[in-house]
C-alpha cells in the first residue's frame, strides 16, 4: 500500500512523515487516474491516502472539487481489491458532507451491506449510514434490523455503532430497533454486547424509569463482556447520583459486587465508581480500597498507576481510609515507573504522620529532578496540603521548595511553588524572613514577568515590616536595573512602601526614585514621579490613601462611571463615591495552589457580580434615578427547596434606597402564573414606594419581579428590619403537555418566610492591606470604643466568626484567623458604609468564661459610628 519504513530508516529520522508537504491541487491533479482503466489498485491506495490525510489535516475542499472526486472515486467500485474497496469505504465517510450527490452510491452500498463477502458489509454498513438522510433512512431500515442480529460480529457491531450515530438523527426510526438490539445484547461475542448495550441505553436515556429496568435485567441475567460491565457501572453510578438514593441501593449492591469480577478492567471501574461518590462514608469505601491495595502490587504498570491515581483523590477527602495502604504506597515510592513514584508520595504525604514528612522529603528530593512539570505541580501542591496540616514542619518544606524553585522547569511549576511559599509565609508568620530571602533570591533570576510583579507585591507588602527591611532594597532596585518594563513599574511601588513606613529609609528611597523618573518607559517615570511627590510630603495620610491601600473600586465600573462623566458637560469635578466598589475584595493570597491546567493568555477583565446587576437593575425605569448599585447581598431563600413555588431573594441597596430582587420558579406545570409581585411589610419606618411585577411566570421559567423601599431618612440608625413578605398573583390554569392556558384566571397568594434586612447589608468589604496605615488615615475624630461580654460564645474562633458575619466587614491582616492557644486576640475589620464613608474597626477580643470585647470604631462620619456601636450592642 505505502513503502514500508523499516526500524533503521525510522530511527535515522528520514522516516518523517511522507504526506508533509502535499498540494490539495497536485492530489486532484492525480486524482485523474481514478478513471482510466484497467485500475491500478496500488496507485489508487496512494492518492486516497493522500485525499483523506488532507481532509484530516483541516485542508479546505470546495464543493465542486470535492464533488468531481468524489464522483470518480466511484468508479473505483469496479475493481475487486479489497485494501482498495475498504479505503473508498473511509472516503466516502469523510466526503460525505462536502460533497453534493453522494447517494449516488448507495445502491453499490446497499449491495456489499447484503452481499457474501464479510469483510465488506460492515464497513459499508458504516459508509451507508453516514450518508443516509431521514427520508431515506425507512428504505434500509429492514436490511439494518438483519444486520444487528447478524452472526458476523464485526457486522452486527457496525450496524449497533451506526444505529447510536442515527438516534440523533431520526430517533423515532431507530427505536423501532429495539427488539433486535435486546437480541444482541445476549450475543456471546463482547463487543456485539457492548455496542448493543450501549444503544439500548440511549435509547432509553430520557425515561429513568426505563433506565432502572434495563439495569435491573441485565444485572440479574449477568453480562459476558467486561466493557458491558463497564457500562453498566457507569449507568447505575449516574442513576445513582440522579435519584440521590442512599448506600442500601441495590444499584449500589451491585457496584460492590462488581469488585468480585474476575476482571480487573470491571474490578477497577467498580472501586473508581464508589471511590467518587458524594457522601460517602470511610465504612463503604473500605471494600473499594482494599481492591485497589491488591492492584498497588500487580504486575502491570497500568493497574499500579490507576490504583495510586484512584487512592490520591481518596486521600484528599477521607486520609484516614487510605492509611491502611501506606506499606503498599511506600513500596511503590521506589517504582520504575516515575509517575506511580510521584503519585505514591503525594498520597503518602496526605495520609502520612508528622513524623513521617523529613524521610519522605528526602526519597522525593532524590528523584524530583527525573519527573514532569505537570508531576512536580502535584508535589508541590501535596506539600501545600501538608504546611496547612502541620505548621509547625515549614522549615522542612521551605527548604525543599527553595531548593526546587532553582531546578529548571516551566511557568506552571514555579507558580504553583511561589504560591505555595507565599501561602507558608501567611500562615506562619516566624517563617516570613526565610521564605522572603527565597524569593528574593529567585526573582534575581526570573524570566516570568507575572511571578517577578507578585513577588515584587509580597515584597513590598511584607518587607517594610520585618525587622530589618533596607536589605532587600537592594533586591528591588536590581530589578530595575535589570528588568522588563512591568517588572520595574512593580519594583517601583515595591520601593515607595519602604520609604512610606520607614522615616530612615526615606532618605535613600528618595535617592532611587529620582533615579527612576529618568527611566525609558512612562509608566515607569509616572510611578516614580508620583511617588517622589506623595513620599516628600511625609503625611501618614498620604502615604495611607496612596501608597498602601489603593483604590478598592470595580474597574468595569469606573471604566463606564468616566465614559458617562465625558458624555455630560459638567463643572463639577468627577466624583469617586459615584463609582461602585469592588465586590469581591482582592484577597491577600489564597492559600489554595491555582490548578495546573490554566491557559496562558492574559485573561479580560470579568464584570463582577454587581456590576451585572447594576446594569440589570438600570435598564428598568423605575429604578433610574437611584445612583450608583452600592451592593448586593448574597440569595436568601424564602421557601423551602421541594415547595410548589421557589423564591429567592437578592437585596440591593443604593444610598438612599434598597431594591428587593425576588428570583421566583413555579414548580406546577400545570399553571402559568401573571403579574407576580411580593408584598411586602415593614416593621420599622422603611417605606415601600413601588412594585414592579413579573408579567408571565410559565412552568419551571424562572422570573424576577421587584420591590423598592426607601430608607428612613429621619432616623439614619436604623439600619436593621424585618419584612413579612406575601407574594401575590393571578393563577390561570393551563394543559401540562401543551402548555396552553385557560381565558379566565383567579387570584391567589402564597406565604413566605420573613426576610432581614441588617447592619451587614449597609455596608460593603473593603481590604485594607496595611490596616495601621488605614486607621491612621481615617483619623480620631469620630472614634468611639465600648465593651461587650459574648455570654453564649464559648471559643475566640466562634467569636471571630459571629462579628465578620454580623457586620458584614473584610478582615485584613489575616487577623480572622486565630494563633493556637491563644487567651486574646485583636480583630482588624475595614468597610464602606452607604453613602461612601469609610469604616474601620478594631475589636480586642479576651478569653475567660465568656468572650470579652473591647470594639473601637473609627470613621469618616459619627453616625456611621454610632450605627456600628448600636448594631453590636
Amino acid at each position: 500500500m505505502i513503502k514500508k519504513f523499516d526500524k533503521k530508516d525510522e530511527e535515522s529520522g528520514s522516516g518523517s512523515n511522507p504526506f508533509q508537504h502535499l498540494e490539495k491541487s497536485a492530489v486532484l491533479q492525480e486524482a485523474r487516474i481514478f478513471n482510466e482503466t484497467p485500475i491500478n489498485p496500488r496507485r489508487c491506495l496512494h492518492i486516497l491516502t493522500k485525499i483523506i490525510y488532507l481532509l484530516n489535516q483541516g485542508e479546505h475542499f470546495g464543493t465542486t472539487e470535492a464533488t468531481e472526486a468524489f464522483f470518480a472515486m466511484t468508479r473505483l467500485f469496479q475493481s475487486n481489491d479489497q485494501t482498495l474497496r475498504r479505503m473508498c469505504y473511509l472516503t466516502i465517510k469523510e466526503m460525505a458532507n462536502i460533497s453534493e450527490d453522494v447517494i449516488i452510491v448507495t445502491s453499490s452500498l446497499t449491495k456489499d451491506m447484503t452481499g457474501k463477502e464479510d469483510v465488506y458489509r460492515g464497513p459499508a454498513i458504516r459508509a451507508l449510514c453516514r450518508i443516509t438522510d431521514t427520508t431515506m433512512l425507512q428504505a434500509i431500515e429492514r436490511y439494518m434490523k438483519q444486520a444487528i442480529v447478524d452472526k458476523v460480529p464485526s457486522v452486527s457491531s457496525s450496524a449497533l455503532v451506526s444505529s447510536l450515530h442515527m438516534v440523533k438523527m431520526s430517533y423515532d426510526v431507530v427505536k423501532r430497533w429495539v427488539n433486535e438490539a435486546q437480541e444482541a445484547a445476549s450475543s456471546d461475542n463482547i463487543m456485539v454486547q457492548y455496542h448493543a448495550l450501549g444503544l439500548l441505553y440511549h435509547l432509553r436515556k430520557n425515561d429513568r424509569l426505563a433506565v432502572t429496568k434495563m439495569l435491573n435485567k441485565f444485572t440479574k441475567s449477568g453480562l459476558k463482556s467486561p466493557f458491558a460491565y463497564c457500562m453498566l457501572i457507569r449507568i447505575a453510578s449516574k442513576l445513582l447520583d440522579e435519584t440521590e438514593a442512599g448506600h442500601d441501593s441495590p444499584l449500589f449492591d451491585f457496584i460492590e459486587s462488581c469488585l468480585r469480577n474476575k476482571n480487573e478492567m470491571v474490578v477497577y471501574e467498580a472501586a473508581s465508581a464508589i471511590v467518587h461518590m458524594p457522601n460517602c462514608t470511610a465504612r463503604e469505601l473500605a471494600p473499594a480500597v482494599s481492591v485497589l491495595q491488591l492492584f498497588c502490587s500487580s504486575p502491570k504498570a497500568a493497574l499500579r498507576y490507576a490504583a495510586v491515581r484512584t487512592l490520591n483523590k481518596v486521600a484528599m477527602k477521607h486520609p484516614s481510609a487510605v492509611t491502611a495502604c501506606n506499606l503498599d504506597l511506600e513500596n511503590l515510592i521506589t517504582d520504575s515507573n516515575r509517575s506511580i513514584a510521584t503519585l505514591a508520595i503525594t498520597t503518602l504525604l496526605k495520609t502520612g504522620s508528622e513524623s513521617s514528612v523529613d524521610r519522605l522529603m528526602k526519597q522525593i528530593s532524590s528523584f524530583v529532578s527525573e519527573i514532569s512539570d505537570e508531576f512536580k505541580v502535584v508535589v508541590v501542591q501535596a506539600i501545600s496540603a501538608l504546611c496547612q496540616k502541620y505548621p509547625r514542619k515549614h522549615s522542612v518544606m521551605m527548604n525543599f521548595l527553595s531548593n526546587m524553585l532553582r531546578d529548571d522547569g516551566g511557568f506552571e511549576y514555579k507558580r504553583a511553588i511561589v504560591d505555595c511559599i507565599i501561602s507558608i509565609i501567611e500562615e506562619n508568620p516566624e517563617s516570613k524572613e526565610t521564605g522572603l530571602a527565597h524569593l528574593c533570591e529567585f526573582i534575581e533570576d526570573c524570566e516570568h514577568t507575572v511571578l517577578a510583579t507578585k513577588i515584587l507585591h509580597l515584597l513590598g507588602k511584607e518587607g517594610p515590616r520585618t525587622p530589618q527591611p533596607s536589605k532587600y532594597i537592594r533586591f528591588i532596585f536590581n530589578r530595575v536595573v535589570l528588568e522588563s518594563e512591568a517588572v520595574r513599574a512593580a519594583a517601583v511601588s515595591a520601593l515607595a512602601k519602604f520609604g512610606a513606613q520607614n522615616d530612615d529609609l526615606l532618605p535613600s528611597v528618595l535617592v532611587l526614585m529620582q533615579r527612576c523618573m529618568m527611566d525609558s518607559d512612562d509608566e515607569v517615570r509616572d510611578r516614580a514621579t508620583f511617588y517622589m511627590n506623595v513620599l516628600q510630603q511625609k503625611q501618614k495620610a498620604l502615604n495611607a490613601a496612596y501608597i498602601f491601600n489603593g483604590l478598592s473600586v470595580s474597574i468595569p465600573g469606573l471604566e463606564k462611571s468616566l465614559h458617562q462623566y465625558t458624555l455630560e458637560p459638567t463643572e463639577k469635578p468627577f466624583d469617586m463615591k459615584t463609582v461602585p466598589l469592588a465586590t469581591t475584595p482582592i484577597t491577600e493570597q489564597k492559600t489554595e495552589i491555582a490548578p495546573v491546567a490554566t491557559s496562558k493568555l492574559p485573561e479580560k477583565l470579568a464584570p463582577s457580580r454587581q456590576d451585572i446587576y447594576q446594569e440589570q437593575l438600570a435598564s428598568i425605569p423605575e429604578f433610574q434615578g437611584l445612583g450608583p448599585l452600592f451592593k448586593s447581598s448574597e440569595p436568601v431563600q424564602l421557601t423551602e427547596a421541594e415547595t410548589e413555588y421557589v423564591v429567592r431573594c437578592i437585596k440591593h441597596t443604593f444610598a438612599g434606597h434598597m431594591v428587593f430582587q425576588f428570583d421566583c420558579t413555579n414548580t406546577l406545570n400545570d399553571q402559568l402564573l401573571q403579574k407576580v409581585l411580593v408584598q411586602m411589610e415593614p416593621s420599622e419606618s422603611y417605606e415601600v414606594i413601588q412594585y414592579v411585577p413579573a408579567p408571565n411566570l410559565p412552568y419551571s421559567q424562572p422570573g424576577s419581579c421587584y420591590t423598592l423601599v426607601r430608607l428612613p431618612d429621619d432616623d439614619p440608625t436604623a439600619v436593621s428590619c424585618t419584612f413579612s413578605c406575601t407574594m401575590k398573583y393571578l393563577v390561570r390554569d393551563c394543559d401540562p403537555n401543551t402548555g396552553e392556558p385557560d381565558d379566565d384566571g383567579y387570584d391567589d397568594e402564597y406565604v413566605l418566610e420573613d426576610l432581614e434586612v441588617t447592619v451587614a447589608d449597609h455596608i460593603q468589604k473593603v481590604l485594607k492591606p496595611n490596616f495601621g496605615a488605614a486607621w491612621e488615615e481615617v483619623g480620631d475624630e469620630f472614634e468611639k470604643e465600648e465593651t461587650f461580654a459574648l455570654a453564649s460564645v464559648r471559643t475566640l474562633d466562634e467569636a471571630v466568626g459571629n462579628i465578620i458575619s454580623f457586620l458584614g466587614m473584610q478582615p485584613c491582616e489575616r487577623s480572622d484567623k486565630v494563633p493556637e492557644n491563644k487567651n486574646s486576640h485583636v480583630l482588624f475589620l475595614a468597610g464602606v458604609f452607604r453613602g461612601g464613608h469609610d469604616v474601620l474597626v478594631r475589636a480586642r477580643l479576651a478569653l475567660a468564661d465568656g468572650v470579652t470585647m473591647q470594639v473601637t470604631v473609627r470613621s469618616s462620619e459619627e453616625t456611621v459610628v454610632d450605627v456600628i456601636l448600636a448594631s453590636v450592642g
